[in-house]
């Protein structure tokens, strides 16, 4: 970690303040130390997709350590003042050779980045709002919580809704219908109290 330390350098951001543009060319790995950062990407319509939440520990611009001549596909906005650190290709690249296990642990979150981007892409091809906003919440479940768990939105429902290929007003009609349906409750702060998980994913239109 000191050596990590080493070679980092930490670089600040206002709220609105893009890490990267689509296009643009890079070779620095991205780590959230303060704030947040929100990746996403816009179609050829201008349409945005929200690709995924950064927060403090998260990192982005994998892609770019194993590809010199790639260029960035998505935009990295800070939304709210943030602090990343920064390390260049080469030097990731040296603690790589020297510490596999780093490797791994990068191969596992880029394994779990694709499983999830196939899936979020597949959901907004077949599936209803609703069933996607259902499956949304269900990720969200740690396995100890039972199966009447209190969880927190890790976004914004703004966010959620581009997430989920949808507008902010049908998500929070849909909201609105899981809960006159009995099946959640929304509380403060982000919280939705899922009254019971099987009943919520046996739910459809």
């Amino acid at each position: 970690m000191d050596r990590i330390a080493g070679k980092a350098h930490t670089k600040h951001y206002q709220k609105g303040e893009f890490l990267f543009r689509s296009q643009e060319k890079d070779d620095a790995l991205y780590i959230v130390n303060r704030g947040k950062v929100r990746i996403y990407r816009l179609s050829d319509s201008g349409k945005e997709q929200l690709v995924r939440i950064l927060n403090p520990g998260n990192f982005t611009g994998e892609w770019t350590l194993f590809n010199p001549d790639v260029v960035h596909e998505e935009y990295a906005e800070a939304t709210r003042d943030t602090s990343v650190c920064m390390i260049q290709q080469h030097d990731v690249q040296e603690f790589l050779k020297e510490y596999p296990a780093i490797s791994l642990k990068l191969l596992g979150e880029m394994s779990q980045r694709l499983e999830r981007s196939a899936r979020q892409t597949a959901q907004v091809a077949v599936e209803s709002v609703i069933t996607r906003l259902v499956l949304f919440l269900a990720e969200n479940v740690e396995p100890e919580m039972g199966n009447s768990p209190t969880i927190t939105l890790p976004m914004a429902k703004k966010d959620i809704a581009s997430y989920l290929g949808t507008t902010p007003e049908t998500i929070s009609r849909k909201f609105g219908e899981l809960e006159n349906e009995g099946l959640i409750q929304q509380l403060s702060g982000k919280r939705i109290k899922i009254q019971d998980l099987d009943d919520l994913l046996l739910y459809s239109e």
